[in-house]
């Protein structure tokens, strides 16, 4: 049973301790402004990696719906800053498309 415990802690050092380096190596330096606008961009790029793959796979033998949802949610975010509208629209423009496509 103690075993389990030493297991657990060593996967919490195994992930803490890259997440926590950074934070130390660069506590007081000056981040260059190329890489800190760079660096802005990460975040999204990982999110939209991995959502796009399961907006494909939604709607099995149909692509166009689960697109004009993923469409319609990019554009809406891009001039709106609403994320619950955004994803109700987008569910509600998939459903229309696969009821009237």
């Amino acid at each position: 049973m103690n075993n389990i415990y030493f297991i657990i802690f060593g996967m919490m050092m195994v992930t803490f301790i890259p997440r926590f380096l950074p934070f130390i190596m660069i506590n007081n330096k000056k981040i260059p402004e190329k890489l800190q606008r760079f660096l802005k961009f990460i975040p999204p790029s990982i999110l939209g990696a991995l959502i796009f793959p399961g907006i494909l796979q939604s709607v099995p033998g149909n692509i166009y719906a689960p697109l004009a949802g993923g469409l319609f949610a990019v554009v809406y975010g891009m001039f709106k800053n609403d994320f619950v509208i955004s994803v109700i629209g987008s569910i509600l423009v998939t459903y229309l498309v696969i009821v009237f496509i």
